[in-house]
């Protein structure tokens, strides 16, 4: 569960700069890094950090509202470069309400809550250490719905298609 994870701030700083770069909603081709593969809705997506020695690999999703187009989410599943823990980082548009946080729902089942860890530039982030729990509801599942807020009654909800997340998952260096 989402609410029971322990946030992971800042652990995993190789991939400010493939998502920094990063502009909501851009097509594939137009992301940082390059797309290694597809499996289903996700891609793998790979990239030398500055200052890293050798490429790092994400499995991600961009997604738009369907009722907001300029609201988009970069949905994000890394391993840490000791290959100890796994990442789900979402990145939100700036104006979200911070203190509402991240929901997850999977297939109209609430799975609960994140808390934003920091923002830049780009948008802001909320990010949980993937427990088997999470990462099997997320294989299992067919829609992700996250919820964001831009004020304390006005909540967004935006779908992120499951189709794949489990091949791509098993298959992320």
């Amino acid at each position: 569960m989402i609410q029971r994870a322990r946030l992971a701030i800042g652990a995993v700083p190789l991939f400010a700069a493939i998502l920094a770069g990063l502009v909501l909603a851009q097509p594939a081709s137009a992301q940082q890094g390059a797309v290694r593969a597809t499996h289903g809705a996700w891609s793998i997506v790979c990239d030398t950090p500055p200052g890293a020695s050798s490429e790092q690999c994400v499995l991600m999703q961009n997604v738009v509202a369907a009722d907001r187009e300029e609201f988009g989410l970069s949905v994000v599943v890394l391993k840490t470069a000791d290959k100890k823990a796994q990442i789900l980082r979402v990145l939100a548009p700036l104006g979200v309400l911070l203190p509402n946080g991240l929901g997850l729902n999977i297939d109209g089942n609430d799975i609960g809550r994140a808390y934003f860890v920091r923002c830049f530039t780009d948008g802001c982030y909320a990010e949980v250490i993937l427990e088997d729990s999470l990462i099997k509801s997320l294989s299992e599942g067919k829609t992700a719905t996250f919820y964001v807020f831009q004020t304390p009654e006005e909540g967004i909800g935006i779908s992120v298609d499951l189709n794949g997340f489990a091949e791509g998952y098993k298959a992320l260096p």
